[in-house]
């Protein structure tokens, strides 16, 4: 409360009691009183006095009445918004910008919402979600990690020892291609397919899977079965009942797999995707793999029992670390051992958690718990920007509409029926704002789903739609009303006699932050943009150790068996062909993997190990990749010793402790090479993780994908070529092949994303700020439009009058420019540390924003500067 006013809640009370017809008139009597007495008996009386006399004004004529006749509410609402469609019709252009600035507003929003609600969706199916989990590690240690992997006798010892699991079963992708074959038994022709798993019999009940044809609890139960999803099955069998034909899997005719059963296809909001789950029953990928606790390569889901207790069962599960996993690391005379008992943890996920949480270390695609608050946020924002514009629009008007309140009071209307009607106006401009964004995002829908990689419809059939929409447009047009009704319902009839509503309506600090508020939303999103866009070219363009471009990869390779030799040595006697290699150990993200722990030689004993990737390739490996050899050899085809040969990169030669490292031995407690060579250190999975250790060595079993470096730039005939030969030795299985640079893109696909989507409501915010701003300007202009003339009179010249009219906005986007530019710095710099290599964010991207938010701003007020500054004076002054 101000020094030297009476009480506000005692001015309240009176004016919630007092007749509108006696309020103003009698309160300001009394305020005049309470100055009077505050001068002479001081403020504590004067406040008491006060309080008495708006009690003693409590008379039955003064108190409100409480109307108990009927009133014709549908006629009174009826005439609220004949009312607000006259000052639409009235007011075509500011009608026409506050329903544009509405409309895309709200349509960005229902966009984000769509997105989100399908973002939290997933995996929510399931009628015993409550109690289905993944299994996790979570190593605590200083170099904290989650993964998802398990060894393969975990699931069988949990089951067996905590009662609380009811069902358990694994997944592994081992044996499988990130593409495998598949064919009929009777038919020659191979299919690519990329979804495929080992699972145990048990997955198919955890996952509430249902069956269009044979039994969940038996269609994996023997050995060599699959169980393929509805799709899969029409695709090669028809609809006829499939169980009990047979597929070949990777052309091994050896081991052919039985049509055991077939499930629906799985959810789109599941992150749970197969085509194709072959039965664990009876296999074994090496003697004593089930049984063993020296590789972690198996996906783990539980269903518990009711009632159990997700962290009790976490708790016993401690005790399997230390009898088995910690047994088996003593055994082999592991360093790690105390470091295990200390920090490994085993955690169970909840399957709703799977798909939003990407931190824990897995193959699956996965949603953005970021993104879902990222997009939720851009769109309050966008929201705001156009509900602001109203309330702006709205205020800056008040001048217009100050006369039709001012007659409205003195003939008698009360200031709930104006704010009744301004809210009306409100609600009027948000229906038809919400009718046109339903339009838009029909349209926009298809383009969105391409940005974004989802597949959102606009659910007409839910019953909650159209409800919700009423209810939405309904709030939102109260609460862009809200301020603006209460606004202008306030206007006193002396006030606008006075005029001087006019001079408020030129300087509202309100209205100022308003704008500013706008501005500096729209120069975070532009400051978002170029960030995103820069790294984005930082990463494609990085050095990353390898050449990329030009080299052809040709998947499914594995079929040629003998034949490979041969398919590579025809390759090379193609002009457009500079180097072919057969590995599928790719340096992209979704290619063949294996990883070991490494020592030196004779250290295992005495040393940490070294996890590192162990790549088995050909001895034309490194030329083919253009790889750089910093220290010792390429392999030498020739060289027979080189089958025991190893080249390792930089960072495991570092790890390792070798300082001369060509010469030396290491081993992974298996197999002992000798080191020949050490090339530079290259990215082989995205550049959001730092460089691990990694070794070649020339090994069969990694022939599932050509390298083929082209030298050609017709590289249209060079495909055609490849291909002839690819035909040549294979003409039942069509070629597959892709090129390294556009798989190494696709590893940034949610980076590029990201920078479209900012781009987008960058220039989403700009166009709502850009239109509010263009109205406010107008209506400010037209305020001062005899200020203008008088000045134009006087001498002044066109540009000291745009400089005029245009340097209060240049002003508050500056300060909008102060305000955005440090909260967008701090965000994007926390963005970008999920990466190990970054662009720097320079001060160029803050100048570049800058100037273009200050262009926009000049753009946008300078029609309605320059028209004002060349009207002629006459015609403004000559008006009474």
């Amino acid at each position: 409360m101000k020094q030297g006013n009476p009480p506000r809640w005692a001015v309240a009370f009176f004016r919630w009691f007092c007749n509108d017809h006696l309020a103003d008139a009698v309160l300001g009597d009394l305020l005049e009183m309470y100055d009077r007495r505050r001068a002479t008996l001081g403020k504590f009386k004067a406040d008491l006095l006060f309080i008495l006399n708006v009690v003693q004004f409590i008379q039955p004529f003064a108190i409100q009445k409480r109307s108990t006749t009927p009133i014709n509410t549908f006629g009174m609402v009826s005439n609220y918004f004949k009312v607000a469609r006259r000052n639409m019709a009235k007011n075509k252009m500011y009608t026409a910008i506050t329903i544009g600035g509405f409309s895309v507003g709200l349509a960005t929003c229902m966009l984000i919402f769509l997105f989100i609600k399908n973002e939290l969706s997933y995996d929510k199916h399931y009628k015993e979600g409550a109690r289905i989990f993944r299994l996790y590690n979570h190593f605590e240690g200083p170099d904290e990690q989650k993964w998802a992997n398990i060894q393969p006798a975990f699931a069988g010892v949990v089951k067996e020892e905590i009662p609380e699991v009811e069902l358990a079963a694994r997944l592994t992708q081992m044996r499988l291609r990130p593409s495998s074959l598949v064919r009929l038994e009777d038919n020659p022709e191979n299919s690519f397919e990329e979804m495929l798993t080992f699972a145990d019999p048990e997955i198919l009940e955890i996952m509430e899977t249902p069956m269009v044809f044979g039994d969940a609890k038996k269609a994996l139960k023997d050995p060599q079965t699959v169980v393929l999803s509805r799709r899969k099955a029409i695709q090669y069998f028809g609809d006829t009942n499939p169980i009990g034909k047979v597929l070949i899997f990777n052309d091994e005719k050896s081991r052919p797999y039985t049509v055991g059963g077939v499930i629906e296809d799985f959810s789109t909001l599941s992150h749970f995707q197969y085509d194709f789950i072959l039965s664990l029953t009876g296999m074994e990928f090496w003697p004593g793999e089930q049984t063993s606790w020296c590789c972690w390569n198996y996906t783990t889901y539980f269903r518990l029992r009711e009632g159990a207790n997700p962290k009790a069962v976490e708790e016993k599960m401690l005790s399997i670390r230390d009898t088995y996993l910690v047994g088996y690391m003593t055994e082999m005379g592991s360093q790690d051992v105390e470091e295990t008992k200390l920090y490994h943890k085993y955690k169970l996920q909840p399957v709703k958690d799977i798909w939003l949480q990407s931190e824990i270390g897995d193959p699956l695609k996965h949603g953005s718990m970021t993104y879902v608050w990222l997009f939720g946020g851009i769109a309050i924002f966008i929201l705001l920007l156009a509900c602001i514009n109203f309330i702006n629009l709205s205020t800056a008007r008040s001048a217009n509409r100050a006369k039709e309140v001012g007659l409205r009071k003195v003939v008698g209307s009360l200031r709930k029926y104006l704010i009744a009607q301004f809210l009306a106006e409100s609600t009027l401009y948000s229906l038809i704002s919400f009718a046109i964004a339903i339009a838009l995002v029909y349209a926009a829908l298809p383009a969105f789903n391409h940005i974004s990689g989802r597949t959102l419809t606009i659910p007409l059939t839910e019953w909650w739609l159209f409800p919700v929409i009423v209810l939405a447009s309904l709030f939102i047009g109260i609460l862009a009303g809200l301020y603006p009704s209460f606004y202008l319902s306030a206007f006193k009839p002396i006030d606008v006699i006075k005029g001087k509503l006019s001079r408020a309506s030129r300087n509202s600090a309100l209205r100022s932050g308003m704008v500013v508020f706008q501005f500096a939303t729209s120069i975070m999103l532009i400051i978002g943009t170029f960030v995103v866009y820069q790294q984005m070219t930082f990463l494609m363009n990085r050095e990353v150790g390898f050449d990329k471009d030009q080299l052809m990869i040709i998947e499914g390779a594995s079929t040629l068996g003998a034949s490979r030799e041969s398919f590579r040595n025809e390759l090379l006697q193609l002009p457009e062909v500079e180097n072919v290699s057969i590995s599928g150990f790719i340096p992209v993200a979704g290619m063949n993997r294996e990883g070991y722990p490494f020592f030196k030689e004779g250290r295992s004993k005495i040393d940490k190990a070294v996890g590192g990737q162990k790549w088995r390739v050909d001895p034309s490996y490194i030329s083919t990749m253009k790889m750089k050899v910093v220290d010792g050899r390429d392999f030498n085809r020739h060289l027979a010793s080189d089958s025991h040969a190893i080249v390792i990169n930089q960072t495991m030669a570092r790890q390792l402790g070798l300082k001369e490292p060509v010469g030396q031995k290491i081993t992974n407690d298996v197999e002992t090479w000798e080191v020949i060579g050490v090339v530079e250190d290259f990215n082989y999975t995205n550049m959001k993780n730092p460089i691990s250790p990694l070794s070649l060595i020339i090994e069969r079993g990694g022939e599932t994908a050509v390298s083929v470096r082209l030298k050609s730039s017709d590289i249209a005939g060079a495909i055609q070529s490849v291909n002839t030969v690819w035909n040549k030795f294979m003409p039942n299985q069509p070629i597959r092949f892709s090129f390294l640079d556009e798989k190494f893109a696709r590893m940034y696909d949610d980076v590029l994303r990201m920078g479209q989507i900012f781009a987008i409501f960058a220039t989403l915010a700009i166009m709502i700020a850009c239109l509010g701003l263009f109205a406010l300007s107008s209506f400010m202009i037209e305020q001062r439009r005899k200020e203008i003339s008088i000045r134009l009179v006087l001498g002044a010249p066109v540009a000291t009058i745009f400089k005029l009219l245009t340097g209060n906005f240049l002003k508050l986007v500056l300060v909008a420019f102060v305000i955005g530019a440090p909260l967008a710095w701090y965000g994007m710099n926390q963005w970008l540390q999920n990466f190990e290599y970054r662009a720097p964010v320079t001060s160029q991207i803050f100048m570049g924003a800058g100037l273009i938010a200050i262009s926009i701003a000049i753009v946008t007020v300078s029609y309605q500067s320059i028209k004002a500054a060349m009207t002629k004076p006459v015609e403004n002054l000559r008006e009474t």
